[in-house]
């Protein structure tokens, strides 16, 4: 028992309670946790800050009121943004009581962004950029020219406030309220003015402001947003350099930009333009959520193929460059793929017969795309935006460039070059194709040596693992008509002299040891159990090639429950067969003699009923097969294995369980069971067909 007192007690224990709790209010999160907000503290941090204040400015441009952005670098390390839109509103906020311009710059999720008619679409969209830009700088000075009136106010670390010297570091004031400073030129233009001293205390020792990310930023947008002009001024050694980003073709421009230099256009630059509807949940201007909202969505993609090899994709939503790409981008591709596969498989002479069709790497290479969707309130996976989730624009692109696309290919007077981009994704596909059984070969060839294979198989030669085949054949009969049906290239045999070790009941020891289950395990390379490894297995199927007779079910049997036990991940990944092959071979008579193969008695008779019907004569009578080696090739390579026309069966864990009951019951050590099931099935016996 330990007492109220005991030392113990008293100098362990820790009181946890509601005054341990931490909440963090207002830019004060931002400070702690500057990663949650900017997406990581090294020099793509900083250059987020300016990101997320240029974005605001392009949105004005975007929205069609404003038509310039400068953004200024001073040598000081500040940066400077200015546009001539219209001005943040400088009104009382009646909720807040304070301005807008102190409210969208000192607290998170405020600003025109979230359903008000401040914006249709928006590329800052969190409310949290520019507050977390202020929330992190030493120094934020802001004015607004609007209404006839130039407002000023400054920060620092989002506290408002007054500065006595223009310096970031100059002495500091609190004060809150937005001050006029004076009035407006004639003919002057409104705008919003931002410019600030980012902390280098909340980053990584050595990060900086990227420059060529500043100006690959400013160069993005302006193909995005045609109608408005970017300048970047930045000071050297005392001067200001200075260079203007303003391309009125938009993302034509930007196709011919991203282009490699090397690569001749193959097409011309195809650009799509169109928009439609998604649903998705949404709150209301009450924050009350609503499901089915309808949404519109505006799509502009512009791509092109050239003679390389090389592909570029650039995503962007609202302005906002997706660095991985997101739902916008898969519904592009999607698209691109259905539509371009549908046309080839359309036009005559592109692709050989069993020529695999081509994917989407295919597609893609020498390709130079551009997809931008404009879309209210759009979800991104972070607050960086390098990924857009919401769901609904995947259908919603998928529509409009399939549309644009098959129209291409179809209309008369680009049916020309559509052509060339179709054969030059065949050629891709052939050219992937061959590499890939390149790589394939050297791999079959790096497992081949050091350990010889057995003299009875007969291999394939060099096609990839992802298509070839091994077929376990019973019997040397067999084997004869196989080694004649077979393709050669993809098609390898391996014949097996009568039922293997049933290993239910055998030690691992003993498994190994038989000769049959050894030549099985090493010409599949891929080890046994534990330590079986399916990435390095030399084939990419495995079918069981048994006769159709009880002997024939037996040796399935058995080889399933060693798949099982052995090999487990083979039947797992879904690549162990078993081949069916008919019993009966029916012709009719006549000049063109028409064959039928059947699986069972039943079949046959009903299939002999079906064409007597039809009024044609039976050859009788109807042969049924004892065994495959009673088959020609071509009669083997048509019902076997022809993988066009073969029956094959897919083994799955529901057939292990089966063959180990059957195993169980006919081979195990218990008695009684087998002789009750002998008994119960022995009223299942034709007796006539019995030879007594």
């Amino acid at each position: 028992m330990i007492w109220e007192n005991d030392p113990v007690t008293a100098s362990a224990e820790t009181l946890y309670g509601a005054d341990d709790l931490t909440h963090l209010e207002g830019l004060e999160a931002v400070r702690k946790r500057p990663g949650m907000y900017i997406g990581s503290t090294d020099s793509r941090g900083i250059n987020h800050l300016f990101a997320e204040i240029v974005d605001n400015s392009t949105d004005e441009g975007a929205a069609g009121h404003a038509t310039k952005v400068v953004v200024t670098l001073h040598a000081d390390g500040s940066v400077q943004v200015d546009d001539d839109g219209r001005g943040i509103p400088t009104g009382v906020h009646a909720k807040s009581g304070i301005s807008g311009v102190e409210l969208v710059l000192t607290r998170l999720h405020a600003g025109g962004k979230f359903g008000g008619s401040g914006y249709k679409t928006s590329g800052g969209l969190h409310g949290v950029g520019a507050s977390a830009v202020n929330a992190l700088s030493h120094r934020f000075d802001i004015t607004v020219k609007r209404d006839g009136k130039v407002h000023q106010m400054s920060f620092a670390h989002g506290v408002p406030g007054v500065f006595d010297g223009p310096e970031p570091k100059a002495k500091f004031t609190q004060q809150s309220g937005l001050q006029i400073v004076g009035r407006m030129k004639r003919n002057e233009s409104t705008g919003t003015s931002i410019r600030y001293w980012y902390d280098a205390r909340y980053f990584e020792t050595g990060a900086a402001l990227d420059v060529e990310g500043v100006r690959s930023k400013l160069r993005n947008t302006a193909f995005l947003v045609p109608g408005v002009t970017y300048v970047l001024r930045t000071a050297v050694d005392g001067t200001i350099s200075e260079e203007t980003f303003h391309f009125p073709n938009g993302l034509s421009d930007m196709v011919d930009f991203l282009a490699p230099a090397s690569d001749k256009a193959v097409s011309g630059t195809l650009v799509i333009r169109g928009d439609g509807t998604y649903k998705e949940n949404a709150a209301d201007e009450n924050g009350v959520m609503k499901s089915n909202v309808e949404r519109r969505a505006e799509i502009e993609v512009a791509f092109r193929w050239g003679t390389g090899y090389e592909r570029v994709v650039e995503s962007f939503t609202n302005t906002i460059r997706n660095v991985h790409g997101g739902t916008h981008r898969k519904g592009f591709e999607r698209a691109a793929l259905k539509s371009l596969q549908e046309g080839i498989s359309k036009t005559r002479g592109l692709l050989k017969p069993k020529e695999d069709m081509p994917v989407l790497d295919d597609v893609l290479e020498g390709m130079t795309a551009v997809v931008h969707v404009r879309i209210p309130e759009p979800q991104f996976t972070s607050q960086t935006k390098d990924e857009l989730s919401t769901a609904g624009i995947t259908k919603v692109i998928q529509a409009v460039v399939e549309r644009h696309i098959k129209a291409w290919i179809d209309d008369r007077k680009s049916k020309a070059e559509a052509k060339i981009v179709l054969q030059k994704i065949v050629d891709a596909a052939r050219v992937r194709l061959a590499q890939k059984q390149q790589k394939d070969a050297a791999r079959r060839k790096t497992a081949l040596e050091g350990a010889s294979m057995p003299p009875k198989l007969v291999d394939c030669r060099t096609t990839g693992v992802s298509r070839s085949e091994l077929f376990l054949v019973e019997g040397d009969s067999a084997l004869g008509s196989a080694r004649l049906a077979r393709v050669s290239e993809y098609q390898a045999l391996l014949p097996l002299r009568g039922k293997i070790l049933n290993v239910q009941k055998a030690s691992i020891g003993d498994t190994l040891k038989n000769a049959e289950i050894a030549s099985i395990v090493q010409v599949l390379g891929a080890g046994t159990g534990r330590t079986f490894d399916l990435s390095v297995m030399r084939y990419g199927r495995v079918i069981l090639m048994a006769d159709a007779d009880v002997d024939g079910s037996h040796i399935r049997t058995l080889l399933i429950t060693l798949f099982a036990k052995y090999m487990r991940p083979v039947i797992e990944d879904g690549r162990l067969y078993a081949a069916m092959p008919p019993l009966h071979k029916i012709t009719t008579k006549g000049r063109n003699p028409e064959v039928k193969f059947t699986f069972s008695q039943r079949e046959m008779e009903t299939t002999i009923q079906k064409l007597e019907k039809a009024g044609k004569s039976i050859v009788t009578p109807v042969p049924r097969f004892k065994g495959l080696g009673e088959m020609d090739a071509d009669e083997l390579w048509d019902t076997t294995m022809n993988p066009s026309t073969r029956s094959v069966r897919r083994i799955t864990l529901t057939d292990v369980e089966a063959a180990e009951q059957t195993l169980e019951l006919l081979m195990g050590d218990k008695v009684p069971p087998r002789r009750d099931w002998l008994v119960e099935s022995s009223e299942r016996v034709d007796q006539a067909n019995i030879d007594i």
